[in-house]
Protein backbone atom coordinates (compact mmCIF):
# COMPACT_ATOMS: atom_id res chain seq x y z
CA UNK A 1 0.00 0.00 0.00
CA UNK A 2 1.33 3.43 -0.96
CA UNK A 3 0.22 4.84 2.37
CA UNK A 4 2.67 2.50 4.11
CA UNK A 5 5.71 3.93 2.34
CA UNK A 6 7.70 5.68 5.04
CA UNK A 7 9.03 8.46 2.79
CA UNK A 8 5.49 9.39 1.74
CA UNK A 9 4.35 9.30 5.36
CA UNK A 10 7.12 11.69 6.40
CA UNK A 11 6.34 13.98 3.46
CA UNK A 12 2.70 14.02 4.57
CA UNK A 13 3.87 15.42 7.90
CA UNK A 14 4.04 12.28 10.03
CA UNK A 15 6.71 12.02 12.73
CA UNK A 16 8.08 8.49 12.57
CA UNK A 17 10.03 6.64 15.28
CA UNK A 18 12.77 5.91 12.73
CA UNK A 19 13.23 8.37 9.88
CA UNK A 20 13.18 6.98 6.36
CA UNK A 21 16.51 7.23 4.56
CA UNK A 22 17.87 7.67 1.08
CA UNK A 23 20.99 9.36 -0.20
CA UNK A 24 21.67 11.90 -2.92
CA UNK A 25 23.68 10.32 -5.76
CA UNK A 26 23.13 6.93 -4.14
CA UNK A 27 23.38 5.35 -7.60
CA UNK A 28 26.88 6.31 -8.59
CA UNK A 29 30.62 6.05 -8.83
CA UNK A 30 31.30 4.84 -5.29
CA UNK A 31 29.67 1.48 -6.13
CA UNK A 32 31.58 -1.18 -8.07
CA UNK A 33 28.38 -2.44 -9.68
CA UNK A 34 27.69 1.07 -11.01
CA UNK A 35 31.16 1.25 -12.56
CA UNK A 36 30.54 -2.05 -14.34
CA UNK A 37 27.20 -0.87 -15.74
CA UNK A 38 28.68 2.49 -16.76
CA UNK A 39 31.40 0.63 -18.68
CA UNK A 40 28.70 -1.41 -20.41
CA UNK A 41 26.88 1.78 -21.44
CA UNK A 42 30.04 3.33 -22.85
CA UNK A 43 29.76 6.87 -21.50
CA UNK A 44 27.70 8.91 -19.05
CA UNK A 45 25.12 10.28 -21.47
CA UNK A 46 24.63 6.88 -23.07
CA UNK A 47 23.89 5.53 -19.60
CA UNK A 48 21.35 8.30 -18.93
CA UNK A 49 19.50 7.61 -22.19
CA UNK A 50 19.58 3.80 -21.97
CA UNK A 51 16.40 3.19 -20.00
CA UNK A 52 17.24 -0.39 -19.05
CA UNK A 53 20.72 0.48 -17.79
CA UNK A 54 19.58 3.67 -16.07
CA UNK A 55 16.93 1.64 -14.25
CA UNK A 56 19.58 -0.95 -13.36
CA UNK A 57 21.90 1.57 -11.68
CA UNK A 58 18.91 3.09 -9.87
CA UNK A 59 18.06 -0.34 -8.48
CA UNK A 60 21.62 -1.26 -7.46
CA UNK A 61 21.72 0.70 -4.17
CA UNK A 62 18.20 -0.51 -3.33
CA UNK A 63 19.33 -4.12 -3.65
CA UNK A 64 22.52 -3.49 -1.71
CA UNK A 65 21.21 -1.28 1.10
CA UNK A 66 17.43 -1.30 1.13
CA UNK A 67 17.03 2.47 1.04
CA UNK A 68 13.48 3.72 1.57
CA UNK A 69 13.52 5.64 -1.72
CA UNK A 70 15.10 5.35 -5.15
CA UNK A 71 15.88 8.46 -7.17
CA UNK A 72 15.91 7.85 -10.90
CA UNK A 73 19.31 7.96 -12.56
CA UNK A 74 19.57 10.96 -14.88
CA UNK A 75 21.22 14.41 -14.91
CA UNK A 76 19.91 17.95 -14.50
CA UNK A 77 21.51 18.96 -17.83
CA UNK A 78 19.35 16.67 -19.93
CA UNK A 79 16.67 19.38 -19.97
CA UNK A 80 18.94 22.03 -21.56
CA UNK A 81 19.94 19.42 -24.13
CA UNK A 82 16.26 18.77 -24.83
CA UNK A 83 15.79 22.53 -25.28
CA UNK A 84 18.46 22.51 -27.98
CA UNK A 85 21.72 23.22 -26.18
CA UNK A 86 24.68 21.06 -27.16
CA UNK A 87 25.83 18.88 -24.23
CA UNK A 88 28.90 16.70 -23.83
CA UNK A 89 31.05 15.45 -20.96
CA UNK A 90 34.83 15.82 -20.68
CA UNK A 91 36.44 12.93 -18.81
CA UNK A 92 37.76 14.10 -15.46
CA UNK A 93 36.35 17.61 -15.90
CA UNK A 94 32.57 17.30 -16.15
CA UNK A 95 29.85 18.70 -18.41
CA UNK A 96 30.21 21.20 -21.23
CA UNK A 97 27.38 23.00 -23.01
CA UNK A 98 27.00 25.48 -25.84
CA UNK A 99 26.45 28.87 -24.19
CA UNK A 100 23.30 31.01 -24.15
CA UNK A 101 24.26 34.66 -23.62
CA UNK A 102 22.52 36.60 -26.42
CA UNK A 103 18.97 37.18 -27.60
CA UNK A 104 19.66 35.25 -30.82
CA UNK A 105 21.02 32.24 -28.91
CA UNK A 106 17.98 32.29 -26.63
CA UNK A 107 15.62 32.56 -29.60
CA UNK A 108 17.28 29.54 -31.22
CA UNK A 109 16.29 27.24 -28.36
CA UNK A 110 13.22 25.03 -28.67
CA UNK A 111 9.93 25.89 -26.95
CA UNK A 112 9.26 24.28 -23.60
CA UNK A 113 6.65 21.89 -24.96
CA UNK A 114 9.03 20.43 -27.57
CA UNK A 115 11.25 18.57 -25.11
CA UNK A 116 9.44 15.29 -24.71
CA UNK A 117 10.65 13.30 -27.71
CA UNK A 118 14.21 13.85 -26.52
CA UNK A 119 13.35 12.96 -22.93
CA UNK A 120 11.21 9.88 -23.62
CA UNK A 121 14.01 7.53 -22.43
CA UNK A 122 13.85 9.20 -19.01
CA UNK A 123 10.11 8.57 -18.78
CA UNK A 124 10.71 4.99 -19.83
CA UNK A 125 13.27 4.58 -17.03
CA UNK A 126 10.59 5.66 -14.55
CA UNK A 127 8.08 3.21 -15.99
CA UNK A 128 10.58 0.36 -15.58
CA UNK A 129 11.34 1.39 -12.01
CA UNK A 130 7.63 1.62 -11.16
CA UNK A 131 7.36 -2.05 -12.09
CA UNK A 132 10.60 -3.31 -10.56
CA UNK A 133 11.10 -1.43 -7.30
CA UNK A 134 10.09 -3.17 -4.05
CA UNK A 135 6.57 -2.24 -2.99
CA UNK A 136 7.84 -0.37 0.08
CA UNK A 137 10.30 1.82 -1.89
CA UNK A 138 9.30 5.33 -2.99
CA UNK A 139 10.27 6.43 -6.50
CA UNK A 140 11.67 9.97 -6.79
CA UNK A 141 11.93 11.99 -9.98
CA UNK A 142 13.85 15.24 -10.20
CA UNK A 143 15.06 18.25 -12.15
CA UNK A 144 17.45 21.10 -11.63
CA UNK A 145 15.96 24.39 -10.49
CA UNK A 146 15.93 27.17 -13.12
CA UNK A 147 18.73 29.27 -11.60
CA UNK A 148 21.12 26.34 -11.30
CA UNK A 149 20.36 25.06 -14.80
CA UNK A 150 20.75 28.60 -16.16
CA UNK A 151 24.22 28.96 -14.61
CA UNK A 152 25.42 25.98 -16.65
CA UNK A 153 23.71 27.15 -19.84
CA UNK A 154 25.19 30.65 -19.56
CA UNK A 155 28.74 29.60 -18.63
CA UNK A 156 28.84 26.41 -20.68
CA UNK A 157 30.14 24.52 -17.66
CA UNK A 158 30.12 24.48 -13.88
CA UNK A 159 31.87 27.44 -12.24
CA UNK A 160 33.00 28.03 -8.65
CA UNK A 161 31.03 31.26 -8.20
CA UNK A 162 28.47 31.29 -11.06
CA UNK A 163 30.07 34.59 -12.17
CA UNK A 164 28.97 34.36 -15.85
CA UNK A 165 25.31 34.02 -14.81
CA UNK A 166 25.60 36.90 -12.35
CA UNK A 167 27.23 39.00 -15.08
CA UNK A 168 24.47 38.27 -17.60
CA UNK A 169 21.86 39.06 -14.95
CA UNK A 170 23.49 42.48 -14.49
CA UNK A 171 24.29 43.24 -18.14
CA UNK A 172 21.32 41.81 -20.05
CA UNK A 173 18.44 41.09 -17.72
CA UNK A 174 16.02 40.50 -20.60
CA UNK A 175 18.04 37.55 -21.92
CA UNK A 176 18.74 36.26 -18.42
CA UNK A 177 15.09 36.36 -17.34
CA UNK A 178 13.93 35.01 -20.70
CA UNK A 179 16.20 32.00 -20.28
CA UNK A 180 15.00 31.51 -16.70
CA UNK A 181 11.38 31.60 -17.88
CA UNK A 182 12.02 29.05 -20.62
CA UNK A 183 13.77 26.70 -18.20
CA UNK A 184 10.92 27.13 -15.70
CA UNK A 185 8.27 26.23 -18.28
CA UNK A 186 10.31 23.28 -19.53
CA UNK A 187 10.85 22.06 -15.99
CA UNK A 188 7.12 22.12 -15.24
CA UNK A 189 6.36 19.99 -18.30
CA UNK A 190 9.32 17.67 -17.69
CA UNK A 191 8.39 17.00 -14.08
CA UNK A 192 4.71 16.59 -14.90
CA UNK A 193 5.62 13.90 -17.44
CA UNK A 194 7.84 12.23 -14.83
CA UNK A 195 4.85 11.98 -12.51
CA UNK A 196 2.73 10.58 -15.34
CA UNK A 197 5.47 7.95 -15.86
CA UNK A 198 5.44 6.83 -12.23
CA UNK A 199 7.42 9.25 -10.05
CA UNK A 200 5.76 9.40 -6.63
CA UNK A 201 7.83 12.33 -5.33
CA UNK A 202 9.61 15.16 -7.12
CA UNK A 203 12.82 16.83 -5.98
CA UNK A 204 13.97 20.20 -7.27
CA UNK A 205 17.75 20.66 -6.99
CA UNK A 206 18.94 24.27 -6.75
CA UNK A 207 22.59 23.45 -6.18
CA UNK A 208 23.81 27.04 -6.62
CA UNK A 209 21.01 28.89 -4.81
CA UNK A 210 23.46 30.00 -2.15
CA UNK A 211 25.21 32.38 -4.56
CA UNK A 212 22.03 34.46 -4.84
CA UNK A 213 21.69 37.16 -2.20
CA UNK A 214 18.87 39.41 -1.03
CA UNK A 215 16.20 40.14 -3.64
CA UNK A 216 18.01 37.93 -6.16
CA UNK A 217 17.47 34.90 -3.92
CA UNK A 218 13.75 35.70 -3.77
CA UNK A 219 13.38 36.51 -7.46
CA UNK A 220 15.56 33.80 -9.00
CA UNK A 221 15.53 30.92 -6.50
CA UNK A 222 12.28 31.16 -4.54
CA UNK A 223 9.84 32.52 -7.13
CA UNK A 224 10.71 30.13 -9.99
CA UNK A 225 10.55 27.18 -7.58
CA UNK A 226 7.20 28.40 -6.25
CA UNK A 227 5.91 28.71 -9.82
CA UNK A 228 6.97 25.15 -10.62
CA UNK A 229 5.47 23.77 -7.41
CA UNK A 230 2.18 25.65 -7.85
CA UNK A 231 1.69 24.35 -11.39
CA UNK A 232 2.65 20.79 -10.47
CA UNK A 233 0.24 20.89 -7.55
CA UNK A 234 -2.53 21.92 -9.93
CA UNK A 235 -1.80 19.02 -12.25
CA UNK A 236 -0.82 16.45 -9.61
CA UNK A 237 -2.22 17.58 -6.24
CA UNK A 238 -1.25 14.35 -4.46
CA UNK A 239 2.45 14.36 -5.46
CA UNK A 240 4.76 15.69 -2.74
CA UNK A 241 7.67 17.93 -3.69
CA UNK A 242 11.07 18.35 -2.02
CA UNK A 243 12.93 21.63 -2.63
CA UNK A 244 16.70 21.82 -2.13
CA UNK A 245 18.05 25.40 -2.32
CA UNK A 246 21.58 24.44 -1.30
CA UNK A 247 23.52 27.07 0.59
CA UNK A 248 20.44 29.07 1.61
CA UNK A 249 21.64 29.46 5.21
CA UNK A 250 19.26 31.62 7.21
CA UNK A 251 17.06 31.93 4.11
CA UNK A 252 15.88 28.36 4.79
CA UNK A 253 13.50 29.88 7.35
CA UNK A 254 9.96 30.08 5.95
CA UNK A 255 10.74 28.31 2.67
CA UNK A 256 8.04 25.65 3.10
CA UNK A 257 5.43 28.36 2.72
CA UNK A 258 7.34 30.58 0.30
CA UNK A 259 7.95 27.75 -2.20
CA UNK A 260 4.92 25.61 -1.37
CA UNK A 261 7.11 22.52 -0.99
CA UNK A 262 6.16 19.58 1.23
CA UNK A 263 9.77 19.23 2.37
CA UNK A 264 12.88 21.39 2.48
CA UNK A 265 16.16 19.56 2.01
CA UNK A 266 19.05 20.98 4.01
CA UNK A 267 22.73 21.16 3.20
CA UNK A 268 25.35 20.69 5.94
CA UNK A 269 26.00 24.42 6.27
CA UNK A 270 23.34 24.63 8.99
CA UNK A 271 23.18 22.53 12.13
CA UNK A 272 20.39 20.06 12.67
CA UNK A 273 19.57 21.72 15.98
CA UNK A 274 19.15 25.14 14.35
CA UNK A 275 17.12 23.66 11.49
CA UNK A 276 14.84 21.78 13.89
CA UNK A 277 14.07 25.03 15.71
CA UNK A 278 13.75 27.24 12.64
CA UNK A 279 12.87 25.17 9.57
CA UNK A 280 11.26 21.91 10.69
CA UNK A 281 8.52 23.98 12.33
CA UNK A 282 7.22 24.56 8.79
CA UNK A 283 7.06 20.90 7.79
CA UNK A 284 9.17 17.93 6.81
CA UNK A 285 12.92 18.43 6.47
CA UNK A 286 15.51 16.25 4.78
CA UNK A 287 19.19 15.96 5.64
CA UNK A 288 21.84 16.70 6.53
CA UNK A 289 24.93 14.57 7.29
CA UNK A 290 28.19 15.80 5.75
CA UNK A 291 29.04 13.60 2.79
CA UNK A 292 32.68 13.49 3.95
CA UNK A 293 31.59 11.05 6.67
CA UNK A 294 30.95 8.52 3.90
CA UNK A 295 34.70 8.66 3.23
CA UNK A 296 36.08 8.77 6.77
CA UNK A 297 33.51 6.60 8.61
CA UNK A 298 34.29 5.47 12.15
CA UNK A 299 32.96 6.79 15.43
CA UNK A 300 32.51 10.30 14.05
CA UNK A 301 30.05 8.99 11.45
CA UNK A 302 28.07 7.13 14.10
CA UNK A 303 27.94 9.98 16.59
CA UNK A 304 27.04 12.61 13.99
CA UNK A 305 24.32 10.41 12.49
CA UNK A 306 22.82 9.87 15.94
CA UNK A 307 23.00 13.59 16.70
CA UNK A 308 21.07 14.49 13.55
CA UNK A 309 18.41 11.84 14.12
CA UNK A 310 18.01 13.04 17.70
CA UNK A 311 17.79 16.71 16.71
CA UNK A 312 14.98 16.07 14.22
CA UNK A 313 13.06 13.44 16.20
CA UNK A 314 10.32 15.90 17.19
CA UNK A 315 8.94 16.30 13.67
CA UNK A 316 8.81 14.83 10.19
CA UNK A 317 12.31 14.02 8.92
CA UNK A 318 13.89 12.13 6.04
CA UNK A 319 17.51 11.24 6.74
CA UNK A 320 19.91 12.13 3.95
CA UNK A 321 23.27 13.72 3.30
CA UNK A 322 23.76 17.47 3.03
CA UNK A 323 25.07 16.97 -0.51
CA UNK A 324 25.65 14.08 -2.89
CA UNK A 325 27.87 11.15 -1.94
CA UNK A 326 31.34 11.44 -3.50
CA UNK A 327 33.14 8.87 -5.68
CA UNK A 328 35.77 8.22 -2.98
CA UNK A 329 33.17 7.09 -0.42
CA UNK A 330 33.48 3.66 1.15
CA UNK A 331 30.35 1.54 0.54
CA UNK A 332 30.79 0.04 4.02
CA UNK A 333 30.37 3.49 5.57
CA UNK A 334 27.00 3.81 3.82
CA UNK A 335 25.89 0.61 5.49
CA UNK A 336 27.16 1.88 8.85
CA UNK A 337 25.15 5.08 8.43
CA UNK A 338 21.98 3.16 7.59
CA UNK A 339 22.45 0.76 10.48
CA UNK A 340 22.98 3.69 12.85
CA UNK A 341 19.85 5.52 11.69
CA UNK A 342 17.73 2.42 12.05
CA UNK A 343 19.10 1.53 15.48
CA UNK A 344 18.28 4.94 16.94
CA UNK A 345 14.98 4.99 18.77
Amino acid sequence: MTTQKTVLRALAGETLPTPPIWMMRQAGRYLPEYKATRAEAGDFLSLCYNSDLAAEVTLQPIRRYGFDAAIMFADILLLPQALGAKLWFVTGEGPRLSTITTADELKALKPADAIHDHLNPIYETLKILSRELPSETTLIGFAGAPWTVATYMIAGQGTPDQAPAHALKAENKAVFEGLLDLITEGTIDYLSKQIDAGAEVIKLFDSWAGSLKGDDFLNYAVKPAARIVAELKKRHPDTPIIAFPRGAGEEYVGLHDAIGADCIALDDGVTAEWAAANVQTGGCVQGNLKSSHMVTGGDALVSETRRIVDAFKGGPHIFNLGHGITPDADPENVQLMIDTVREVR
